[in-house]
């Protein structure tokens, strides 16, 4: 990524000290990572062809990879505000954002909390009620435990931060924040006016029809539905995953849209 104008730091983001990376040159497009994940987890298979065309500006969410955690739970609201706030310290005025997984629910925030910031916003494998996916994938938080998270996060976030505890820290505040999950209404997202695109895969945590529901709600949507799992598409880091030719054909989605 050396050829791709890169530049990181710190930023001191509602009381936090927040990691972000900026790779490459053109409109602004925020990348939001997943829950239980950093930057390069969720996208370090994408940033370098959306580079080429866009600046892209990623960073690690509160007690993620590099950024270090309040006191209190994770909230979508305050991922959005410090969002919000990180781009106010880098001079961003507005933006297009993508999202995945948790991220996306942070930036169906940021459209409700921060409109003005948003050009287009792209919701990536994400769910806006709790029946958008299997009874079973929520009662797992009941009884999940840290072996469960993938070794690779676990060996990405050590790279980044190594912190055993600080890890420990984000997988329990990542359970608390999905048992204590609560519904967006129809009304909010038939609230907001950015158009909005929603990508999903066949074998996704959301399921397809869920996907369709959410498109239907937003009054300027479009929806893509691959044939993939939770995250292949984009390339996240999953060791079930593997090699995959649909991240290269997602960019080039992502980039339709984004150039209409």
């Amino acid at each position: 990524m050396d050829n791709l104008n890169f530049s990181n730091g710190y930023s001191e983001v509602n009381g936090i000290s927040m990691y972000y990376e900026m790779y490459g040159n053109g409109k602004p497009l925020v990348l939001i990572h997943g829950g239980g994940s950093t930057i390069q987890i969720s996208f370090g298979k994408i940033i370098p062809q959306l580079a080429q065309s866009r600046q892209i500006i990623a960073m690690d969410l509160e007690a993620h990879g590099r950024t270090n955690s309040r006191s209190t739970p994770l909230a979508f609201e305050q991922d959005a505000d410090d969002v919000a706030q990180l781009l106010h310290n880098l001079g961003i005025g507005k933006a297009d954002f993508l999202g995945f997984s948790n991220g996306g629910n942070t930036v169906v925030e940021i459209a409700l909390r921060h409109p003005q910031l948003i050009g287009k916003l792209i919701l990536c494998s994400s769910l806006y009620k709790r029946s958008g996916t299997f009874p079973q994938f929520w009662e797992g938080f009941d009884h999940a435990s840290f072996d469960q998270l993938p070794q690779p996060f676990k060996e990405e976030f050590l790279r980044v931060n190594n912190n055993p505890d600080a890890l420990l820290n984000m997988f329990n505040k990542d359970v608390a924040r999905m048992k204590a999950f609560q519904d967006w209404t129809d009304g909010q997202l038939a609230s907001i006016q950015a158009p909005a695109y929603i990508i999903n895969g066949t074998q996704d945590v959301a399921t397809p029809e869920h996907a369709v529901a959410m498109y239907r709600l937003f009054p300027n949507g479009e929806l893509t539905i691959l044939p993939s799992n939770h995250g292949e598409y984009i390339g996240q880091m999953d060791p079930q995953a593997g090699e995959s030719a649909l991240p290269g054909m997602t960019i080039g989605l992502i980039e339709r849209f984004l150039d209409k």
